[in-house]
C-alpha cells in the first residue's frame, strides 16, 4: 500500500501527498459556544416558562411549546457538539500543489474539496492545543446575503510541522 492509494484520478501527475491526518475530535469551548448556550438556553426557559403557563389553563396546548423547548436546547448544546462530530468525521491531506478537506456526514454524504496553495496564499498558524492552520477563505451564501468562511486544518496535532509544510509548499510554488 503507497501513501496514494485510494488517490487515483484526484491527484495530479506530479502531485505528491506530503501530509495527512485528523482533527481533534474532542468538545471545545470557545466564547462563541458560550453565547450560544446563553442564548439557546435563554430561549428553552422561555419555552418552559411559557409551557407551565399554558398548562395551568388545561388541555394539551402546552404541548406546543415542546417544539420552542427543544430548539432551544438544540441551539444551545448543538453548536457544541456538532462541531466535534464534525471533525470526527473529517480527515486532512497536504500535498505539494493543494489542501483536501474531506468528510462523511450522515445526509451530507461523503465531500472532498480541494484548495490551491499558491506563492501568494495566506498562510495563518493559530496557536493551540492542539493548534489550526488557516489558508484559505470560502464565500458562503446565507438568508441574508454571503459570508466569509475561513477555511483551515483545525485542531490539528502537531500543528507547528504542518503550518511548516505548507510554507515549504508556497515557497516551492513561487
Amino acid at each position: 500500500m503507497t501513501a496514494t492509494d485510494g488517490w487515483e484520478g484526484i491527484l495530479d501527475a506530479d502531485e505528491d501527498i506530503i501530509w495527512q491526518g485528523r482533527p481533534d475530535s474532542k468538545i471545545a469551548w470557545g466564547a462563541s459556544n458560550i453565547f450560544t448556550m446563553i442564548f439557546g438556553l435563554f430561549f428553552a426557559g422561555f419555552a418552559l416558562f411559557w409551557m407551565v403557563m399554558a398548562s395551568m389553563a388545561g388541555g394539551f396546548f402546552w404541548m406546543f411549546g415542546l417544539i420552542h423547548f427543544t430548539v432551544g436546547i438544540g441551539i444551545a448544546f448543538g453548536t457544541l457538539f456538532y462541531s466535534a462530530f464534525k471533525r470526527g468525521r473529517s480527515w486532512y491531506t497536504l500535498t505539494n500543489k493543494r489542501a483536501f478537506i474531506a468528510s462523511n456526514l450522515p445526509l451530507l454524504g461523503k465531500k472532498l474539496k480541494s484548495y490551491p496553495i499558491t506563492a501568494d496564499t495566506r498562510l495563518e498558524f493559530v496557536e493551540g492545543s492542539p493548534a489550526s492552520v488557516l489558508f484559505a477563505t470560502e464565500m458562503r451564501r446565507t438568508k441574508n446575503g454571503t459570508t466569509t468562511v475561513k477555511l483551515r486544518f483545525e485542531r490539528i496535532e502537531n500543528g507547528r510541522e504542518v503550518y511548516a509544510k505548507f510554507r515549504e509548499v508556497q515557497k516551492a510554488a513561487r
